[in-house]
């Protein structure tokens, strides 16, 4: 590291320090509050879709779910000549828990990428966004992808982080299995049991959200890239032979509609698998107060490491506005599924 590295090393740290309320950032430290919620923020803003999910600070490592959504209707009436009214729970707190895990969100900068960030007056702006935008995308992989919390991770085993927490998709699956369609087969194809993804999406929200959801505007089409841009493709080669087919493929793709869904791309998300949701009924948990850090010097390895850990999870608020449809089979050219 260069000397003027060096220099505006020093003072990135001495601000952290000050910040938190602690002399010296390089010994591990628990971080301020106020720093702490700003740093959420400023995670959440990091990745599109995690704007739209609920990130919220619980005071508990584990309890029941906040049902931060409501769960249906609440208008009525009682003959109060016979009985009391009957007030509804707005909120729709159940009995499903939630469990909190400590996740490590560890990273180094080599020092010669310091002396390269070392003149840009934003030198600690570039510092910290590294940081956030890696755990913005690292929490949205542990979303989709993650299946349990393994007591040491390996990321050469699970490179979309499936040890690291328990994500929505696997939390659906476990608390609410009825909601998980299996393996549909879609196309053209003798055994199909849905000609095209529209279909399937219509039948699933039919059959697998609860009433008073079916017709919820919010609900929308989350799915990976591929599965999408093989339905355009197909509607590409079969319907646009005319003018009017034409223009209305453009505004179907326009408006990336699905079976009467709105369809969102969202980075890691499993490439044959549909979640019908309101991207506000899903959740990350972090226990407040648990944040801890720490900047280590470490010459003999010639970096800088962030070590960075909190207690988060991930929940479904109301399970009845969801429907995981996974393993999608579609004709794989030979007479087969795939």
């Amino acid at each position: 590291m260069r000397n003027d590295t060096r220099g505006v090393f020093n003072a990135y740290c001495a601000d952290l320090a000050r910040l938190n309320g602690i002399p010296d950032a390089t010994q591990k430290f628990a971080v301020a509050p106020t720093v702490e919620q700003t740093l959420e923020n400023r995670i959440q803003q990091s990745a599109e879709f995690l704007q739209r999910v609920n990130v919220t600070g619980v005071a508990q490592p584990s309890g029941q779910v906040l049902g931060l959504g409501t769960t249906g209707p609440i208008a009525g009436r009682t003959d109060t000549t016979t009985a009391p009214r009957q007030p509804r729970d707005i909120h729709g707190l159940g009995r499903r828990d939630y469990q909190t895990v400590q996740t490590n969100f560890d990273s180094f900068v080599r020092y010669e990428t310091l002396d390269a960030w070392a003149k840009f007056p934003d030198f600690q702006t570039r510092v910290r966004n590294k940081v956030v935008e890696q755990i913005a995308r690292d929490r949205l992989m542990i979303g989709w992808n993650g299946t349990h919390a393994a007591a040491t991770t390996d990321p050469v085993a699970n490179p979309l982080l499936q040890d690291v927490n328990v994500g929505w998709l696997e939390y659906l699956r476990t608390v609410d299995p009825a909601r998980v369609y299996t393996g549909p087969k879609v196309g053209e194809q003798a055994g199909a049991d849905y000609k095209t993804l529209d279909g399937l999406i219509f039948d699933a929200v039919n059959s697998y959200l609860d009433d008073w959801y079916k017709d919820d505007p919010n609900i929308i089409a989350i799915c990976g890239r591929s599965l999408y841009s093989e339905r355009m493709l197909g509607l590409i080669e079969v319907h646009s032979g005319t003018p009017t087919e034409a223009e209305a493929l453009k505004t179907l793709q326009a408006h990336r509609a699905v079976g009467g869904k709105t369809a969102q791309f969202v980075p890691f998300f499993p490439t044959v698998s549909i979640l019908l949701a309101n991207p506000k009924n899903l959740s990350i948990y972090w226990q407040t107060g648990t944040r801890r850090r720490q900047i280590d010097d470490q010459p003999s390895w010639d970096r800088i490491v962030d070590f960075q850990s909190v207690n988060e999870g991930y929940v479904i608020e109301d399970t009845g506005a969801c429907c995981l449809i996974e393993g999608i089979q579609v004709p794989d050219g030979a007479g087969g599924w795939a």
